[in-house]
């Protein structure tokens, strides 16, 4: 599902026009982004899931062409946990 499919949903289900849910959907993932990047904290969706920081150790890599080895520092990616009723959910369509 794209953004646009998105912003056609949420338009159909509460009545109000593309463009205020387009504003909408933009401003959620700007907030999420921010409190991100700025490691302000987590964000808990209750009954969705939560997104969050995950810390990756430093590890040595290898460049197998150059037959090298180098090291990459600690860093932190962004990651999604889906809450438990949403894990559930998705079970019980695959179950069918």
């Amino acid at each position: 599902m794209t953004k646009q499919e998105i912003v056609s949903s949420i338009s159909k289900k509460t009545g109000i026009d593309k463009v205020t849910a387009l504003t909408a959907v933009e401003a959620f993932m700007d907030t999420v982004k921010e409190a991100l990047v700025n490691n302000e904290e987590n964000v808990y969706l209750r009954g969705f899931g939560s997104f969050i920081l995950k810390k990756r150790a430093t590890k040595t890599a290898r460049n197998i062409t150059l037959n090298t080895t180098m090291t990459i520092p600690e860093h932190y990616i962004p990651a999604f946990k889906p809450a438990k009723e949403f894990m559930d959910a998705v079970k019980d369509i695959s179950a069918e």
